[in-house]
């Protein structure tokens, strides 16, 4: 994926996730929290009012909950290996299909970083020189991370935590910037699940700069009932967003659907991101693509996994 694209499907899936969100309480413990923790095992029950609204207390703890939930998946993430494939369909001025390409990727976590490993294009392995980059790519990230120093280490982890901060920061407006309205419910791969529409409030005045895009997205969300973990999120675009210096652009309809999966009855995990990008780069490069990512194939990672070249199986 291009660093556009890298760009605006991030934004918008943290943007998605946002909305499943809101931050872990940074106070030291105290009872309310201690017999709020007894109470995780039972289902909320939603009850908005006449028009459909959710109270807002109802809405806090529910996303709460989701939260808490994406915590654990994210920690067990990584405990798994995994192959995405994506699939980008490059549109014209009229909206059909005039190139398709795809890429397949191995992920891997490595020293607690997540590292990608291209194994295919348009599904066929690639060369062996070029598996074998991609092979002495991983490679080095690993001396890297085995010879790092403990400042080094120390500098990582403290950048590492305050990008987590300033992502808590952003998520705590999530519950005042939109206004959730419970749709219904709905069965969604065999889960029984609420479902939630948001909609950004009006004259809400964003408390951080990261957060003006909130006003410019619009989202539903579907969050398992009996286990308060959201199994999908769509969200469109409502209005042109801008990132700063690059002049990058994504456009008015721009929408990112997000699907998770249950993996060992311990873990969700992704499952499917369908990508509809209309962009603009430096007000030169327009991008008007589909894409979609599946992920498959995930498996415990073992501390003694073997780098191979792709191919090299086959050899031996």
């Amino acid at each position: 994926m291009s660093l556009l694209q890298s760009l605006a499907a991030s934004l918008l899936l943290v943007a998605a996730c946002a909305l499943a969100q809101e931050p872990t309480p940074t106070a030291p413990p105290d009872p309310q929290q201690i017999e709020r923790k007894s109470d995780e095992a039972k289902p909320i029950d939603l009850k908005p009012d006449a028009s459909g609204a959710v109270p807002i207390e109802q809405i806090r703890e529910l996303l709460r909950r989701a939260e808490e939930k994406d915590l654990q998946n994210d920690k067990q993430q990584r405990d798994y290996t995994y192959l995405e494939r994506e699939e980008q369909h490059h549109l014209d001025s009229h909206g059909a299909v005039k190139k398709t390409e795809s890429r397949t990727l191995e992920v891997l976590e490595i020293y607690g970083e997540q590292v990608e490993r291209l194994t295919a294009k348009d599904d066929k392995p690639l060369p062996t020189d070029e598996a074998k980059k991609e092979d002495e790519k991983i490679q080095k990230i690993i001396d890297k991370r085995k010879n790092e120093s403990e400042e080094a280490r120390r500098k990582r982890l403290v950048r590492e935590e305050k990008e987590r901060e300033d992502d808590r920061k952003f998520v705590l407006e999530v519950a005042d910037a939109f206004n959730f309205r419970l749709v219904g419910s709905e069965v969604v791969d065999g889960r029984d699940t609420w479902v939630l529409d948001g909609e950004p409030r009006p004259g809400y005045e964003a408390k951080s700069r990261e957060a003006k895009a909130l006003s410019k997205v619009k989202g539903r969300i579907w969050i398992d009932k009996a286990e308060a973990q959201w199994v999908k999120l769509d969200i469109t675009t409502l209005d042109t967003i801008s990132f700063g210096l690059v002049l990058a652009r994504i456009h008015k309809g721009t929408r990112v659907i997000v699907e998770l999966t249950l993996v060992n009855d311990e873990v969700w995990l992704p499952k499917r991101v369908q990508l509809h990008l209309d962009a603009r780069l430096a007000l030169v490069k327009s991008y008007d693509e589909d894409v979609e990512q599946l992920y498959r194939d995930y498996k415990k990672f073992r501390t003694d996994t073997k780098i191979t070249v792709v191919g090299e199986e086959n050899r031996q």
